[in-house]
């Protein structure tokens, strides 16, 4: 089995040694990290992490609720073992104490303490008495259904699992965790050692899989402790200096702001050719910069010409795993960085794309500094109806997971009905064949479908116009049509482009 996919910020051990090498360039150096302990009296309750902690008040706020679940869908074809699945699903509960921990309320203050593994049972749904071409939707429907299922944290079964059998030879796993306890690396991780463990228990072997070094909890209580004195003032200066007077986008939408998020999304797709694919790559080479930070840098040029903002800000995730002992672990790890770029004097792209690299190597030398931390010291009056210090997110995934193969199986991800939507915009792009599929989900309360592809479109022309064109300057670039490019936003007036400078 391979290992886990990252992402393009998600850093593998070979990534992380290239980002020290560049930020030993920029002359900052990378200290090498002592292990984190094992906490003591591990039978206790104890603290949350930073990324706990939030979503744990938000869970307050807003009991029962399905926003922070992480589901994962699986179709399997061929003969399903299903006591190895469930042995396998029990092993790995087993493995992570963060599936079995209960979140407590302690005099208004939240700890986290882990329950003795209890037995998981595999729930199994039969469709097979339903008419063949229903099947499929019925499962589809299912898989919804269990998204949006709430968790109750203080239970201690933070991983729900139950299989749909379509068929003798074909079924959908359904799997789903809470974010409090998990993130995108976790349900990968949780994948892969499903796949080993299933793998040996169908062929009556004992689990490969080594102990782990640490739990979750363990890395809270190192977190808490570290996370203080002259780390934390180092971090949270870097971050006072690039979130100083954050504007917040100011992004036409075709319906009013409601009052209160109502996290629904929707998504559209597109594929960019496996020529301008080829030609991005091409072109992030010679300028000596990864992918992400190119395609990011196009994203925040059409995101200013929407705006005619002199500065752009959107969110990224990291996969926040700087550490061997914490790379095997379900858990949440991810971090949230904002990226904040500035257009000054209206440069040309390549110059506008150093820009990116350097505020994109900077946050990543201080991404251990938790984006709760940043809520609270730069957006502390919040608005129930946007996302805090940013709204639009953008992610790559630059090595996207193949289908796992089993002995007598065949993997392939499953999609089930609806999308939830955290942001106003989240762009996604992940390589498939060669090609970029650019998703871009949205709020339908704030979008239409035609709004978000013409902007997928634009997007398109952009990249394009980028890879033909990158001494351009940002407000030549063309994307569109002239009245496309006119009609995306009410433009300030000005008199001539080359006089045209940026008010900072």
């Amino acid at each position: 089995m391979k290992e886990p996919s990252k992402t393009s910020t998600g850093l593998s051990t070979a990534k992380r040694e290239l980002l020290a090498r560049l930020l030993k360039q920029k002359g900052i150096g990378v200290a090498q990290p002592e292990l984190i302990p094992r906490r003591a009296r591990a039978g206790e309750p104890c603290v949350l992490s930073f990324a706990q902690e939030r979503v744990w008040f938000f869970e307050q706020l807003e009991p029962g609720t399905a926003v922070y679940n992480v589901p994962a869908a699986v179709r399997l074809k061929g003969r399903l073992d299903t006591p190895a699945l469930e042995r396998s699903l029990n092993e790995i509960v087993r493995r992570h104490e963060s599936l079995r921990t209960i979140f407590l309320n302690v005099e208004g203050a939240p700890m986290q303490a882990v329950s003795p593994a209890q037995p998981l049972t595999l729930a199994l749904i039969d469709l097979r008495h339903l008419p063949f071409r229903e099947r499929d939707a019925q499962a589809r429907q299912l898989a919804a259904d269990e998204a949006r299922k709430p968790f109750d944290l203080t239970s201690g079964r933070l991983l729900r699992a139950s299989v749909v059998r379509l068929d003798e030879d074909e079924h959908v796993a359904l799997l789903t965790m809470h974010h409090i306890t998990s993130d995108g690396w976790s349900t990968k991780l949780l994948v892969t050692e499903l796949s080993k463990l299933y793998a040996a228990y169908s062929a009556g072997q004992p689990s490969p899989l080594n102990e782990l070094p640490i739990q979750y909890a363990d890395f809270a209580v190192w977190q808490r402790a570290w996370l203080t004195g002259e780390v934390l003032e180092e971090h949270r200066s870097y971050w006072k200096r690039q979130l100083a007077g954050l504007a917040t986008l100011q992004l036409r939408t075709d319906r009013p702001r409601p009052v209160v998020h109502s996290f629904r999304g929707e998504r559209e797709t597109i594929y960019l050719s496996n020529v301008l694919t080829e030609q991005l790559k091409a072109l992030s080479a010679r300028e000596g910069v990864t992918l992400f930070m190119m395609l990011l840098a196009a994203w925040q040029t059409l995101l200013a010409r929407y705006t005619w903002q002199d500065e752009i800000v959107v969110g990224t995730p990291i996969a926040n795993r700087t550490r061997g002992e914490i790379e095997g672990i379900i858990g949440f790890f991810v971090n949230t960085l904002v990226l904040r770029t500035k257009m000054e004097g209206n440069p040309r792209f390549v110059d506008f794309l150093e820009h990116v690299k350097e505020v994109t190597l900077g946050a990543y030398a201080h991404q251990s500094l938790p984006f709760e931390y940043l809520v609270d010291e730069f957006a502390p009056e919040r608005d129930l109806g946007r996302h805090p210090l940013f709204q639009v997110f953008f992610a790559l995934n630059n090595n996207p997971s193949e289908p796992f193969e089993l002995p007598g199986l065949t993997l392939n991800g499953f999609a089930g009905q609806g999308v939830m939507s955290k942001f106003d915009l989240e762009m996604s792009l992940v390589e498939v064949d060669n090609r970029l599929k650019t998703t871009l989900i949205y709020n339908p309360d704030l979008f239409d479908s035609s709004t978000v592809r013409l902007m997928l479109e634009h997007y398109e022309l952009l990249l394009q116009a980028v890879v033909e064109q990158p001494l351009c300057r940002l407000l030549d670039l063309p994307f569109g049509s002239d009245e496309q490019e006119n009609g995306a936003a009410e433009p300030f007036v000005f008199q001539n482009a080359d006089e045209f400078v940026f008010d900072f």
